[in-house]
């Protein structure tokens, strides 16, 4: 055992648990076991700034105790270890090990301190959106409405699938560059027209991959922000989908990709396809000319990650910034304007803090409008260009696609984190975000970027009813991808790309995601609870959810073996739930790859201290 003693996760060392709102006290205490201290002190590091130490007093009542309280005044990433100082002996330093606990060293250099998410202010979570079930759809890949399923706004120099049934691909040219986009002719009346499934199934939320007019089949290369392409119909399309899916307590949201356009959009225009003297790359007079970046007129430009596909925009060029977000004839204003009830944004990291700003602020002036960002790691801590991204402030996204939990979700189930070390890496997550912001973030299981989650768990469907199970109880909004709750499996992009597989579906999944749904909808405590974790002898994972008055908890036996709920061991659970959770479950027998749901009424389980 360590001379100095801490948990993060527990109340007696740390409060308030988790990220704190600026302006606010945060108070820590730590527990000194040895001889001769002279000065207990915790070290708070805001990024790039000097170490500032806050000397601890020691607690009258409880001798080794040494308890600090420190105002933090403004936002920001900061870090934190404690310092124990000792008579003619080497100070001892405490940072950061694992599971909310610290590491001992003499050695400075060694230590690996805490962290400490500061934010502005908290997210709003519209009621819609808190309650939101959401379901990703790639337009092309979905479903065709059309009477006899002819395909409309057909695009030259492109290719036709025979079937549905075929899988995609790509045709490349000599130069590896795809020589000719695919398509299946997926389009918003199909959509319209699978609502009673998508209803059915308990979803209340959509995100669409791009819908504007755009030269691929995933449509990131835009090519005008302000028109529906062709392909997936028309602007009186959109709006019926619109009217519809509100008509149904229903809500959209849009992929709005703004880091970057298409090389044949109308403002770069490369191809001609909007006429020979249009666009950046014919005319340098083009009023769209300033928004890009020649290195050498016109073949050489600034692209995104070297795709000369999809030239990138100057985000700080005035006329691009009026365009985006502006409040009158902006793309944002236009769309907004039709109802749609909020965003996702490309390629987060590539847009300037400011510009994200002001994308908020175009939202804000509507009611209950949502701003989701992709961000592929932890977003309290995301750095991209040398630059720490607030994207947690409170200022600019809602949250992010919960990308780490989807990771974390496969590493528990493909057995590459035993359940202790899964349920300290949910919590570092959980500790890092402010409460809203993790209860906004967008989660997922697969999307258009990755592979299909029953590929990554070997056709494995029993481990996939897991995930539902997972995606549904963690902390956060849970998001479908299209075709997996109907068993489509899939590899890398465009693999992960197939068509909705209609008649052929897999009916287990499909009721496991209607049954997640509608305990969602019923369960007030995973859509605003607390998170804790349970684990029985390093076998059985249980995720607890718990608010004021109610709790969940949801066991999981991920192994191909029957497993015994005992030796419970609790993080970050309140003392009275650990107490009703061990008499409801302790002794309970699991079938190899189930899981157990069980609703708790605990009153007052937030009034116990941590433990």
């Amino acid at each position: 055992m360590g001379q100095i003693h801490y948990n993060a996760w527990q109340l007696e060392f740390k409060q308030p648990f988790g990220a704190l709102q600026a302006g606010n006290n945060v108070q820590f205490s730590v527990k000194v076991d040895c001889q001769n201290v002279t000065q207990v002190a915790v070290g708070v590091t805001k990024l790039d700034e000097n170490t500032v130490f806050y000397p601890l007093t020691q607690d009258e009542n409880e001798p080794g105790k040494y308890t600090g309280e420190i105002k933090i005044t403004t936002s920001g990433l900061y870090h934190y270890y404690f310092r124990v100082r000792r008579e003619n002996d080497a100070a001892l330093y405490l940072g950061h090990l694992h599971g909310g606990t610290g590491k001992e060293t003499t050695d400075i250099s060694k230590v690996e301190p805490f962290q400490l998410t500061c934010y502005d202010r908290q997210v709003p979570r519209p009621e819609w959106y808190r309650n939101a079930v959401f379901y990703q759809i790639f337009p092309d890949r979905f479903a065709n409405g059309n009477p006899h399923g002819e395909i409309d706004g057909k695009k030259p120099n492109t290719f036709l699938y025979a079937t549905t049934a075929d899988r995609p691909m790509y045709i490349y040219d000599e130069n590896h560059k795809i020589a000719r986009w695919d398509f299946y002719g997926g389009n918003l009346r199909g959509i319209i027209a699978k609502l009673p499934y998508l209803k059915r199934l308990g979803v209340t939320a959509l995100y669409l991959n791009p819908i504007f007019e755009a030269s691929s089949n995933h449509r990131y290369d835009t090519n005008d922000y302000l028109k529906i392409d062709p392909m997936l119909g028309t602007e009186e399309d959109f709006k019926t989908l619109v009217t519809m899916l509100h008509e149904n307590d229903m809500h959209l949201i849009l992929d709005g990709v703004f880091n970057h356009v298409g090389k044949n959009s109308r403002y770069f225009n490369a191809g001609h396809l909007y006429g020979k003297q249009t666009g950046a790359a014919n005319d340098k007079n083009s009023s769209y000319y300033e928004w890009f970046n020649f290195k050498h007129y016109p073949d050489q430009y600034d692209c995104w990650w070297g795709v000369d596909d999809l030239p990138t925009v100057n985000k700080d060029n005035p006329s691009y910034q009026q365009f985006i977000y502006g409040e009158r004839g902006s793309v944002l204003t236009k769309w907004n304007d039709l109802g749609v009830d909020g965003w996702r944004l490309d390629v987060a990291d590539e847009l300037p803090d400011d510009f994200l700003r002001a994308i908020r602020r175009n939202l804000d002036r509507y009611d209950d409008r949502i701003l989701i960002g992709e961000v592929w790691e932890d977003a309290s801590s995301k750095v991209s260009y040398g630059h720490r991204r607030p994207y947690v402030s409170g200022d600019n996204l809602y949250g992010t696609m919960n990308y780490p939990l989807r990771q974390w979700v496969i590493n528990f189930l493909q057995g590459h984190s035993d359940p202790i070390k899964a349920g300290e890496d949910l919590l570092t997550l959980v500790e890092n975000y402010p409460r809203n912001f993790l209860l906004d973030c967008l989660n997922n299981l697969g999307t258009h970027d990755t592979e299909r989650i029953l590929t990554v768990l070997n056709q494995s469907v029993p481990l996939v009813k897991i995930a539902f199970a997972l995606l549904f109880n963690l902390p956060g909004i849970p998001c479908v991808y299209y075709g997996d709750e109907a068993g489509v499996e899939g590899g890398k992009d465009p693999d992960n790309r197939r068509y909705f597989p209609w008649g052929r579906e897999n009916t287990e999944l499909q009721k496991t995601v209607h049954y997640w749904s509608d305990i969602r909808q019923e369960c007030e405590s995973l859509k605003e609870g607390q998170t804790g974790v349970m684990v029985a002898g390093n076998e059985v994972l249980g995720l607890i959810r718990y608010t004021e008055d109610s709790a969940t908890l949801l066991l999981v036996n991920r192994e191909n073996q029957y497993a015994l709920v005992r030796d419970l061991q609790f993080m970050h659970v309140p003392a009275s739930l650990q107490q009703a959770i061990e008499k409801r479950v302790a002794g309970l027998r699991m079938a190899p790859f189930t899981t157990r749901f069980t609703e708790l009424n605990v009153i007052s389980v937030m009034a116990d201290e941590d433990s």
